[in-house]
């Protein structure tokens, strides 16, 4: 096995120069939330396989080592495990959750369910504050997200560092000749633990001794050099949609490759207002690229007749995309690759995580629903970012304020916000009242306050009343939450005023519409789109 067969996609992300700490992914929903947290602290960290070897864990130079957390119990055929021998390799390594608990199975503890499943927030009493938990209160609050949980340590040598009344081994240490260890039956990564920061910090600084040095900047030069090595020579044919996603994709690939690079728009009839004229303005004739526009309206609306699963939708669409990339590929010479803006979200959402333990929440077009026989090879640059890493990234690439902080939409467009069948119709009547809400946000000076503000077009009618008529029509759902990476988020609590307004708008304005609620629900249990 290579390197490139254990990270993410591609040539090895990181040169063994660089200081990196190697996050094993055990198939965590929030495996790359302890990727962000160890690169917002400037050190450099990816994702590797469990089925790493110590010899190519070595070859990292890794001052640390980090075991994500997991859906599997030790004990499920086929759970996902890791070489005992890294234990061992005289480095400190840091277990989270599931991690802890292969951790103490390999080292010969014992796992067994809880007498009580642990989700959501639980209280610690921290009973040593040397190293892990330095200058952290003696009692604080953690997130909890388990059912199994260590209960016998004594032929691990575990040290108990802190506890919970339900959860003797909330936090452990075994250090011997050859082995550090240390782990955590909570997420320190997610936001819910407050100092979940500091315990992640000392553990990279003080016990391991890693320096704060990593840059979005030396990203955007080793992403670039990946570029030019994987494609040569060869034409690259970049999706432009106008988002940041995408708008960062081609701004770095022009950085690389400049004039090996083509960006095509595709027109599907998915699109937002204004969406193809923006995007022409801007890349064309601002950024000089060579952009070319399909307009494949009929094809795209032609796939979706009568489809009403979101799933289908998503590879329908995805399907159809490729189909139009190839032929547009035709005409340019020497295209070999399809560069797309996939994100670590899209793809953990996809169930394509290392272990292949993930559960798949939803379907992106862009990963896994694209077909068998692409035709290219893929460049997939912010494989391993979240949103915002991306905005950073944008920034040191100096793309416009205007395209770094655009609120993102999805890939299979309107589509997905038009829910159950799609129609020409309909998206017209989506798209006058999105305009209205985003009209709104903005004149309110909100726009930056939140991460994400939308109109969804709901599949059920309501009784109305307008100039003294019974009314029979649509209703419209207003979406806003805010968030810092995607993975979790939490509705926008705006305004009274800026709802009122925006409904008064949407059912004066929007022949068709006569009621609209708003969304209060956050991710999770929800997902940020409706379908």
């Amino acid at each position: 096995m290579t390197q490139r067969d254990f990270l993410s996609s591609g040539p090895a992300p990181f040169d063994t120069a660089r200081e990196v700490v190697p996050v094993v992914d055990f198939g965590g929903q929030t495996a790359q939330l302890i990727c962000r947290r160890a690169r917002d602290a400037g050190v450099y960290s990816v994702l590797v396989a469990p089925s790493i070897t110590p010899e190519q864990m070595l070859a990292m130079r890794p001052k640390g080592i980090i075991l994500s957390g997991g859906p599997s119990s030790v004990y499920d055929k086929g759970a996902p495990t890791i070489d005992p021998r890294i234990f061992d390799l005289g480095v400190p390594v840091l277990g989270i959750c599931y991690g802890l608990q292969i951790a103490a199975h390999l080292l010969g503890g014992k796992v067994s369910p809880g007498d009580h499943r642990e989700f959501g927030r639980a209280h610690i009493g921290i009973a040593d504050r040397s190293d892990l938990f330095a200058s952290i209160p003696d009692k604080t609050t953690v997130w909890m997200s388990h059912g199994d949980q260590v209960v016998d340590s004594a032929n691990a040598r575990f040290e108990v560092l802190a506890s919970t009344p339900t959860c003797p081994f909330a936090a452990v240490r075994s250090v011997t000749n050859s082995r550090r260890f240390y782990g955590v039956q909570f997420h320190p990564e997610v936001t819910h633990t407050p100092h979940g920061k500091e315990i992640l910090q000392n553990f990279l600084f003080n016990i391991c001794g890693y320096k704060s040095t990593w840059r979005m900047s030396d990203f955007a030069l080793t992403a670039a050099e990946r570029i030019k090595k994987q494609v040569g020579k060869s034409h690259v044919v970049c999706g432009l949609s106008g988002g940041v996603d995408s708008s960062v994709v081609a701004a770095l690939l022009h950085k690389a490759i400049g004039s090996q690079l083509t960006c095509v728009f595709v027109d599907t009839g998915l699109l937002r207002k204004g969406e193809r004229e923006l995007v022409e303005s801007t890349f064309r004739d601002h950024f000089q690229m060579d952009l070319r526009v399909i307009d494949a309206e009929k094809e795209f609306l032609g796939d979706l007749a009568g489809i009403v699963d979101p799933q289908e939708k998503r590879r329908r669409i995805g399907h159809r995309f490729i189909d139009v990339f190839k032929q547009t590929s035709r005409d340019i010479k020497d295209a070999h690759f399809l560069a797309q803006g996939t994100l670590y979200p899209d793809v953990i959402e996809s169930g394509h995580g290392h272990a292949g333990q993930s559960a798949g929440i939803k379907l992106h077009h862009n990963v896994g629903g694209l077909p068998a026989e692409l035709g290219f090879q893929l460049v997939e640059p912010l494989r391993e970012l979240f949103k915002d890493e991306v905005r950073k990234l944008g920034e040191v690439l100096g793309l416009p304020d205007q395209f770094i902080w655009r609120h993102p939409f999805p890939g299979p467009g309107l589509a997905v916000r038009v829910l159950g069948e799609v129609t020409k119709a309909k998206l017209d009547v989506l798209r006058d009242c999105d305009e209205i809400v985003l009209e709104e946000i903005i004149s309110a000076n909100l726009y930056r306050q939140t991460s994400q503000v939308f109109a969804v077009l709901l599949p059920v009618q309501s009784v109305g009343v307008m100039g003294d008529g019974r009314t029979y029509d649509s209703v419209v759902a207003v979406r806003a939450v805010e968030t810092q990476d995607f993975m979790s988020a939490d509705w926008s609590r705006l305004p009274h005023e800026v709802l009122a307004t925006i409904s008064s708008r949407i059912i004066n304005e929007v022949r068709g519409v006569n009621r609209v609620v708003y969304d209060i629900s956050s991710k999770p249990p929800a997902t940020i789109e409706w379908e």
